[in-house]
């Protein structure tokens, strides 16, 4: 059974997000602050983290920056803070998706089982997609560049994927929110810039002038051709 870890504190909250995730199937653990929370990661390898950012004492932020630097577990934000940069922030440390509260447990169930269905996609094939000295093996969801390897969380990955597969291809942000969500309206074409900040800090030798991903303003990006 798919294991869900939900980091939240408020008490009401989480029994409900618990409850609706059990009702969809799944295995639910609940913990209420960072601590736990990275400790449960650790030991009871869940398969997703639904991670409250308001959390006491240490702050969700924190959590998912620590966690990234060993885990690529799928994370989905459960965020009360309505500035839309602190979700950009989020994105950029290796979330792969966010929900405002208050929120809708039926569209949380819809993101959560949407990041494990595209986390399964990517890993499920057995394809090498080639583009220049990136070599990308979608059944390992391995990303090397020359004979360095690069660690990229699910979402960033198949959005990788998606423009190294036809290099040269002009993709519109709502384009790339489609293939790496299933339907654009799940989440806000900022996320995709967010995701891309973070690819280029991973991938590109200098991510200030990017080799690999390059931005065709006021369209969206492509994967170099040359």
């Amino acid at each position: 059974m798919t294991t869900v870890l939900v980091v939240e504190d408020e008490i009401e909250i989480a029994r409900v997000v618990r409850d609706y995730l059990r009702n969809a199937g799944f295995e639910v653990i609940v913990v209420g602050d960072g601590g736990s929370a990275v400790a449960s990661v650790r030991s009871a390898k869940p398969d997703l983290l639904v991670l409250d950012l308001g959390l006491p004492g240490r702050d969700g932020l924190d959590v998912a920056r620590e966690i990234r630097r060993w885990s690529d577990t799928p994370i989905v934000m459960l965020t009360a803070r309505g500035d839309e940069t602190d979700r950009v922030v989020g994105l950029e440390i290796g979330a792969d998706d966010y929900v405002v509260k208050p929120f809708s447990p039926k569209e949380l169930v819809a993101r959560v089982r949407a990041v494990l269905r595209r986390t399964r996609t990517a890993a499920r094939g057995d394809e090498i997609v080639r583009a220049g000295d990136v070599e990308i093996d979608t059944a390992k969801m391995r990303v090397s560049v020359g004979d360095t390897q690069v660690d990229l969380t699910p979402t960033e990955f198949q959005l990788l994927a998606t423009l190294a597969r036809e290099p040269g291809r002009v993709f519109t942000r709502s384009q790339l929110l489609d293939a790496v969500h299933g339907v654009a309206i799940e989440s806000y074409e900022r996320a995709i810039d967010a995701h891309v900040k973070n690819i280029r800090r991973k991938l590109e030798p200098t991510p200030g002038s990017p080799r690999y991903i390059v931005t065709v303003h006021g369209v969206g990006y492509r994967f170099a051709d040359a």
